[in-house]
């Protein structure tokens, strides 16, 4: 019984003494929590983007490196530009996730799309419009006034998924119960839309289908292209070429991206690196945009390989 009453006795005595002072290493605000900073012998992942071939890798790189440089600015965060020389090859990278966000054509956004999950992030707005269109262009001194006037001719194609440098033009051509390898003498890809312009413009083919907006970004950099080429027919309007993400890119990097691109329009900082890829904003586009892209897709497939 004794033993009992001084254990308990010796409980109250250690629970009543005063805790031993501990210093104080610092402080925690937590409304004013804080990222934690990076090592410095850790390297930052770069952001890759990728830009599909609409116009030449110099030309790429050229328009695109004020963009590329406000973003990474913006972001904190290197940027890598990954170029490929197909359509199919830059949606490749997409599907597996070898690239963050892409600049991609119309029809390879379709493709990817009902393929393998390509989701759309922003689209571009030019002249206050989400639609673009395939415009026909031939030489200057041309007497075609329309496809039919183009058989037996040379024809540059741009990709082979392109909608308005392939696809498009190949419609045409099966309205007037023919295939390009019958209606044409010959044809070739140049693999950008300006390369197609100048092929034009140089003799080198007699016609080729190009997007219109790089066509009309092309002469008002240099005039002497719409001195050498002309317009003789307009597509309907498609959906505009948008900016893409992998399906595996992580929700968060979406939500970044989307939400620094749709606030360029109200950046005065961003005036430059929009004027360099001829964008006046990027905003919100739905998938049903291009729902008629599919219904002609449905009539001129695109090819699995180039």
């Amino acid at each position: 019984m004794k033993k009992i009453i001084l254990l308990v006795i010796m409980i109250l005595f250690v629970s009543c003494s005063p805790l031993t002072q501990t210093e104080v290493a610092g402080n925690v605000d937590l409304n004013d929590l804080q990222p934690l900073p990076t090592p410095s012998d850790h390297e930052t992942i770069p952001l890759r983007v990728a830009v599909a071939a609409v116009i030449s890798p110099e030309g790429t790189v050229q328009s695109y490196s004020p963009f590329l440089a406000y973003i990474e600015k913006k972001l904190n965060r290197p940027i890598e530009l990954v170029q490929r020389r197909t359509y199919l090859e830059v949606n490749d990278l997409i599907e597996h996730g070898e690239v963050d966000m892409a600049f991609v054509c119309t029809s390879a956004y379709v493709e990817g799309h009902d393929t393998f999950g390509m989701e759309l992030l922003v689209a571009p707005q030019v002249n206050g419009e989400t639609t673009y269109n395939s415009v026909l262009i031939v030489p200057s001194s041309s007497k075609s006034k329309n496809m039919s006037d183009l058989q037996d001719k040379v024809f540059a194609f741009t990709d082979p998924i392109s909608l308005s440098g392939r696809v498009y033009p190949t419609y045409l051509i099966h309205q007037l119960g023919a295939t390009p390898e019958k209606f044409f003498s010959r044809t070739f890809f140049t693999y950008s839309h300006d390369e197609a312009i100048r092929a034009v413009a140089s003799g080198v083919a007699d016609g080729a289908a190009v997007d219109s907006l790089v066509y009309e970004f092309a002469i008002t950099r240099d005039p002497s292209l719409a001195e050498k080429t002309k317009i003789i027919h307009r597509s309907p309007d498609f959906g505009i070429p948008p900016v893409v993400i992998s399906p595996l890119t992580r929700p968060q990097v979406k939500a970044d991206l989307q939400s620094l691109l749709l606030a360029m329009a109200y950046d005065p900082n961003a005036q430059d690196a929009l004027t360099s890829i001829g964008v006046e904003s990027f905003v919100i586009i739905e998938d049903g945009a291009y729902d008629g892209v599919r219904e002609l897709l449905d009539i001129i497939p695109i090819p699995n390989s180039p």
